[in-house]
């Protein structure tokens, strides 16, 4: 059987996507030994690693932070302290999972009582403004203070949650993580982040239903 030979257009294609894989293996495996590298200067000590790090990451970290507890401020805090726990957490660090991911975790496990603090910023400005007589009435389309209406009251009801099913929830509705990655987070196999989702929806409809949204 004759095979024919490839027209030169064809070729060129077959060509072009060869050599754009692998341009995308070399940056995998370029990415995978700079990470590496910088573990390793994380170990060591070195500052500037830290420095580096923080960089790279402090922006997922973040976000992960503001969307835990709700409140910039505490979610700073939060960042500062994951970046300032990290030298000693990293001897920790197996490998397992991303460094992002590992900086999770240890935002994690110091979100607690930053959640309290956000908790009482929270009650004490919602007592500010219901005791202020200044505040000129919101304006805007009725759809849209629905919205603003619904934030407000789901941050509210977050802060009923255990810590545990706080974070599945943050981590798997908002961050639109799967249960396989909050389980390499959070440290828990993922049957039991699931369950913790499963109880943090039902209470935060529960508790939306109680407070009027349906």
């Amino acid at each position: 059987m004759r095979i024919a030979p490839l027209s030169p257009d064809t070729a060129a294609g077959a060509g072009a996507r060869f050599a754009g894989d692998c341009a995308t293996l070399t940056s995998i495996l370029t990415g995978t030994t700079e990470e590496a590298a910088l573990l390793e200067r994380l170990r060591d000590g070195e500052p500037a690693a830290v420095a580096e790090v923080y960089d790279r990451h402090q922006g997922a970290v973040h976000a992960f932070a503001r969307r835990l507890i709700g409140d910039a401020a505490a979610a700073q805090d939060l960042v500062h302290e994951t970046f300032v726990s990290l030298p000693s957490a990293i001897r920790r660090f197996e490998g397992g999972s991303s460094l992002r991911t590992f900086l999770l975790s240890i935002a994690v496990n110091h979100a607690r009582h930053h959640l309290r603090a956000a908790s009482r910023r929270r009650q004490a400005m919602e007592r500010f403004s219901h005791e202020s007589t200044d505040s000129p009435p919101a304006s805007g389309p009725e759809q849209h203070a629905l919205r603003i209406d619904l934030a407000r009251e789901l941050s509210r009801a977050l802060d009923l949650l255990p810590l545990d099913q706080r974070v599945a929830f943050v981590l798997c509705e908002v961050e639109e993580r799967t249960s396989k990655e909050a389980a390499h987070i959070v440290g828990a196999p993922e049957a039991t982040v699931r369950t913790r989702l499963f109880h943090a929806k039902k209470k935060l409809r529960d508790e939306l239903e109680r407070r009027g949204f349906r």
